[in-house]
């Protein structure tokens, strides 16, 4: 029982810890609130030479590119079970994901120089698309198991006495739409800005790139995992951007068809 309760209180720590970074993040990338965002330093001095504002900010960024793609593998997940209970996994992930993360917000170097800046009903516009991305985020994490996600539903279950479930394929809400809802939240909340500057621009282009990256390695593994029903999902369910248009115009060439189909 001791065991298990320290497997719950590790798995709460790690969590908040997470939650720490989660309600940061909106203010640094935003430069809402907090006191060191990415265009925004409390540090005092001289100010960081632009050749080395761009080498740390690419190694705090790779670093958690680093270590958020490697713990995520399988073989990688088979290899820390034996040293780590497997209900304790998940719960190293987030927490070591959360502490490189605060690293990056505390390390970061902003690099003011202005890309655009938009005013009015555009600068409102971006506004609305940032937050929409943070909402995005969120809600995509409870449409599939928000406690499972964080690793509290395997803390949990070990209380219990129970064995952890595996995972199942379920396609909820979003997930109809994107295969990677999580993933385009935080896209839209990266590029969409009334203020552009030169080190939010590399911020996103760097995190646009390592998404675009990882997500072909998360297909490999979810192929391996769940075989022809992800394969049949990719075919039906684009990866980031939705086909609204496209799906209307194949509902039309349909109904088309029927309307013309000899009775």
């Amino acid at each position: 029982m001791f065991a298990r309760l320290a497997i719950l209180l590790y798995a709460i720590v790690s969590y908040g810890v997470f939650t720490v970074s989660f309600l940061y993040a909106p203010g640094f990338v935003g430069n809402y609130v907090v006191p060191k965002s990415i265009d925004k330093s409390i540090d005092v001095g001289s100010p960081t030479h632009l050749s080395e504002a761009i080498v740390v900010n690419l190694l705090l960024m790779s670093l958690f590119a680093i270590q958020h793609s490697v713990m995520a593998r399988p073989a990688f997940k088979r290899w820390l079970v034996k040293f780590l209970p497997a209900a304790c996994q998940r719960s190293t992930y987030v927490l070591l994901s959360s502490l490189i993360l605060l690293l990056l917000f505390w390390q970061w170097r902003p690099i003011p120089a202005p890309v655009w800046q938009a005013s009015g009903v555009a600068a409102w516009l971006l506004t609305g698309v940032h937050w929409l991305g943070w909402v995005i985020v969120f809600a995509s994490s409870y449409m599939i198991d928000h406690f499972d996600l964080f690793g509290l539903r395997q803390a949990f279950s070990v209380l219990r006495g129970s064995e952890i479930s595996a995972q199942t394929f379920k396609t909820p809400l979003l997930y109809k739409i994107v295969r990677h809802p999580l993933m385009l939240g935080f896209l839209l909340a990266f590029w969409a800005t009334p203020a552009m500057t030169a080190g939010h621009l590399l911020f996103a282009i760097a995190n646009t790139a390592y998404i675009l990256i990882a997500l072909q390695f998360e297909e490999r593994d979810l192929i391996a995992e769940f075989g022809e029903t992800y394969q049949q999902y990719r075919r039906r369910v684009p990866m980031l951007v939705p086909r609204l248009f496209a799906r209307r115009r194949a509902d039309d060439r349909q109904s088309s068809r029927a309307v013309g189909a000899p009775q």
